[in-house]
């Protein structure tokens, strides 16, 4: 069976067993402050299991793309030198909400396994939780009885808490499960060691294929376990180490998934790739773990970008920048490849997967060029940090050391992203190596910063009401509402409360909209108000959670309540979210079709909107989007609102949907006029209700992604004054000259004949004063002659200085002047070719050390040589010290 019909063959056998089968959702998580990436398939069922939610489908099954690449499932570091580890990888998943438990899931996962894919019952052990007396959990006999069904009781293993129990985090949803794993080894080796022995030892082909999780507690705050009131079977099975064992491979980048990618990256290096289950050298051994790391990343990045996530310095943008540069460096160290060439295996990604993941195919022309211009700026990254490696082996030589120190190597990879292992490679090479202890030390200390920055106390809900949240923002800015739940949450030494209520005008932010603010106002029964002022909304698992930094704790919180949204502030976010469907529509008129949503920002103060476009947006068409935009804001066009829609429906109307955005069988469309568009968003009522719009802004964002930054209604009166004001301000400065561009045009070139003059008077100048110098130049005892000075000029004009000393005299010359210009010191050095062939002069040398006297650093050739500081008093000592450094 090839990869694809081992894909639909699950997802068919499911369906046989009354699963609804749903899409993967999107690899990048948006929004969900607790994960940046979806690192299993439960994740998009995450507000069903915490019982926020009402299922649609009692019985689910998918295939889902995840990344593990960043907290505690980080899979990345073992990645390339395994055979069966990844970053992006698929879960088949089957789930029951409330509806079937241990049995069924057993049975089905031994009927597909043996019945339908036909593996050998006599490799497959399964594991069961061994208890834990200390929590007073038993061990699971239920789910051991139904495998002896199945197998028998020495195949039957018991697992500690490590591996057998499963809980989403600290606190929340729970409980026992049960891994199969498959033992993939020789008759001969299983004859010689029992493959029970050596389940959860991490063998390479003793693995774990599927686990199966019997969600059935709710851990508390203070770590007690209690009852699930719907008890939840979570299974996740990877796809790919399946696929490896039916194609009966002993690694994972053996079968069709990656092969396809290694077979381009060969032609693309010119090198082969070896099979694990021949013998390979070492050598070999560097090339196939490159190889695999650039498949498996590539994969990763691809589908990232697919989904709306870019490379960045931050967050998930991070993450994705990082896995692509360590691949970018395995292919430059272990596979030669000096320029871009991963971007050049997205047509055969698109080829084995394009079918099953149709994004890869709509976004390849992006995924491309950001691919490449991320792989082209690391490169460029490299040799900057080759450079000042270069350098750090220079001052070790020169000061006599074997040991680099980790401090530096840390520094060229924390700031400039030079990796650690290519660092001690280079050392290696030039008979150094670098203080690992002490990198490490640095790495800890980076770690624990962000731990603590990112660390969070979450209190229990106390739980006033029973019940789900309504969303009547849509409609109203007021509502009476009762508080359902609440919870103190403590992060970054800051305290402040989450409250959920039955009913709602707040949006939570999403969708690129922020949160709105506002209050919630009661009686104390002694006709006194009571405020609660609310200073964000956020949707956190499902749940629409409005945060405010109000003490909670003397409060009537059962009483009825008011919640009272700011409307000056809704107003203007909701205009600014209307005028970005516009812009949008705008864009793909004037710039082509090819225009895509690739994130927005909107609030009170502006809107920003990112979009795909491969260059920049020319002044003549920024002004035609802007003329598009304002003419249907005054045709004030009306809004048409659907909601519930089914999806189907949506697309008939033409509406406009976001790559990595998952929508549910009924979806929320806004239409103004020609403008159709999937949206959760809080919009005006009429586009007249924007006023104008003005862009303030158009950049790169990156490779084939731009970014416009606009402002609307009173906003755009703000700027129009700033820049009428600016206007008066500069005729005032030509006396209420009426044609300003002519007056300022005849400055400049006022401007422009006298720095001519000034700069021909400079040189003139400058040849004086070098002749006047030279005539005063002493003679050393061996016939050097010394010139020194101090002069109050600019650099430019102390290098020509230098340079018509150097050339009156060529012979026997050491030039050192010092000066200071804007306050600023400078020591220039020169010294001619035989000072240097002859006498071992380096003028770069010498200026790098008399410059700490200034308090400053330099460098240059042997020949020339410069260095900045901080301290002018110090010039005279400095110039003294480079004479005596020369020693001639």
């Amino acid at each position: 069976m090839t990869a694809n019909e081992i894909r639909e063959s699950f997802k068919s056998f499911f369906a046989s067993k009354g699963h609804q089968i749903v899409p993967s959702a999107p690899m990048v998580i948006k929004d969900d402050p607790t994960l940046m990436f979806t690192n299993a398939g439960m994740n998009q069922f995450k507000d069903i299991i915490l019982g926020n939610t009402v299922p649609q489908y009692r019985r689910v099954a998918d295939s889902q793309k995840c990344l593990r690449a960043s907290g505690k499932h980080n899979d990345l570091e073992e990645v390339g030198h395994d055979t069966y580890h990844h970053t992006m990888f698929e879960m088949l998943g089957n789930w029951s909400f409330g509806d079937y438990f241990k049995k069924e899931a057993i049975d089905w996962a031994w009927e597909y396994l043996v019945d339908v894919l036909h593996l050998n019952p006599a490799d497959l052990y399964a594991t069961v939780f061994e208890g834990s007396p200390s929590e007073g959990i038993e061990r699971d006999n239920e789910a051991a009885s139904f495998w002896e069904r199945h197998l028998p009781k020495d195949h039957i293993l018991n697992g500690n808490k490590h591996d057998n129990f499963w809980q989403m985090g600290d606190t929340g949803p729970c409980g026992p499960c049960s891994e199969i794993h498959m033992d993939s080894r020789s008759a001969a080796e299983k004859a010689a060691v029992s493959g029970a022995s050596l389940v959860n030892k991490d063998h390479p082909q003793v693995i774990e294929i599927w686990n199966i999780v019997f969600m059935q507690y709710d851990r508390r705050a203070d770590g007690t376990l209690a009852p699930l009131p719907a008890k939840v079977i979570d299974t996740g099975m990877g796809f790919e180490r399946l696929v490896r064992t039916l194609q009966g491979k002993t690694s994972n980048y053996d079968t069709d998934v990656f092969q396809p990618l290694i077979h381009t990256i060969e032609q693309l290096s010119d090198m082969k790739y070896v099979p694990e289950d021949l013998e390979i050298p070492e050598s070999q051994e560097k090339t196939n773990i490159a190889m695999r790391v650039v498949a498996d990343h590539v994969r990763t990045i691809a589908f990232s970008v697919a989904d709306g996530q870019l490379p960045g310095n931050a967050k998930a943008g991070y993450v994705i920048r990082r896995i692509l540069r360590r691949a970018v460096r395995y292919g430059y160290t272990f596979l030669g490849q000096r320029q871009a060439f991963m971007y050049r295996l997205i047509p055969t990604l698109t080829g084995s997967m394009g079918d099953a993941y149709p994004e890869l195919k709509a976004q390849q022309t992006l995924i491309e060029r950001v691919i490449r211009e991320e792989e082209e700026a690391f490169l460029r990254t490299l040799d900057t940090g080759i450079r000042l490696l270069d350098r750090i082996i220079a001052d070790a030589r020169q000061s006599g050391k074997t040991v680099v120190s980790g401090t530096e190597a840390f520094t060229l990879y924390d700031t400039y992203g030079f990796p650690l292992d290519l660092t001690e490679l280079i050392l290696r090479e030039n008979g150094l190596t670098a203080d690992i202890d002490e990198f490490n030390a640095e790495m800890k200390k980076q770690k624990e910063r962000a731990r603590n920055a990112a660390h969070s106390d979450l209190g229990d809900w106390v739980v006033l009401r029973e019940g789900e949240t309504r969303f009547v923002g849509y409609d109203t800015t007021e509502h009476d509402c009762h508080i359902l739940r609440y919870r103190r949450v403590t992060q970054k030494n800051r305290s402040y409360w989450q409250i959920v209520l039955d009913v709602t005008p707040f949006y939570a932010e999403s969708g690129g909209q922020v949160g709105d603010i506002g209050v919630l106002v009661c009686d104390d029964g002694n006709d006194h108000p009571v405020t609660i002022n609310i200073t964000d909304t956020k949707k956190e698992n499902g749940l629409t959670v409005h945060i405010t930094s109000d003490d909670l704790t003397t409060l009537p919180l059962d009483s009825d309540w008011m919640a009272c949204v700011d409307t000056d502030k809704r107003a203007a976010t909701a205009a600014n979210h209307s005028c970005t469907h516009l812009l949008d529509e705008a864009l793909r008129t004037v710039l082509g079709s090819h225009v895509e949503q690739r994130g927005s920002l909107v609030n009170a103060e502006g809107l920003r909107f990112d979009f795909s476009h491969f260059q920049k947006v020319t002044p003549e068409e920024i002004r035609q989007v802007e003329h598009l935009v304002n003419a249907k804001i005054r045709a004030n066009v009306p809004l048409t609102d659907y909601r519930d829609l089914p999806i189907d429906q949506a697309r008939e109307l033409g509406a406009i949907a976001l790559f990595g955005e998952k929508y549910g069988d009924k979806v929320r469309v806004v239409q103004f006029g020609s403008s159709v568009e999937f949206c959760g968003g809080t919009h005006v009522s009429a586009t007249g209700q924007i006023g104008m719009m003005k862009i303030l802004s158009e950049s790169s964002v990156a490779a084939g992604v731009r970014r416009i930054e606009a402002v609307t209604g009173a906003k755009v009166e703000e700027v129009l004054d700033h820049f009428q004001d600016e206007i008066d301000s500069l005729r005032q400065l030509f006396t209420g000259a009426h044609d300003l561009h002519a007056a300022i045009s005849k400055i400049l070139d006022e401007h422009s004949a006298l720095k001519r003059q000034i700069e021909e008077a400079q040189h003139e100048r400058a040849l004086a004063l070098a002749d006047e110098l030279a005539k005063n130049a002493n003679v050393t005892t061996s016939g050097v002659r010394i010139v020194t000075a101090r002069l109050p000029l600019p650099a430019d004009v102390v290098k020509d200085i230098v340079f018509r000393l150097r050339n009156q005299s060529p012979e026997n010359t050491l030039v050192v002047v010092g000066s200071v210009f804007e306050g600023k010191p400078m020591l220039t050095v020169s010294a001619s070719d035989d000072l240097v062939q002859k006498h071992g002069v380096h003028a770069g040398q010498l200026v790098r050390e008399a410059a700490k006297l200034i308090q400053g650093g330099g460098g240059g050739q042997p020949h020339f040589a410069t260095a900045g500081g901080k301290n002018p008093d110090a010039l005279p000592v400095a110039i003294d010290k480079v004479v005596e450094l020369a020693g001639v």
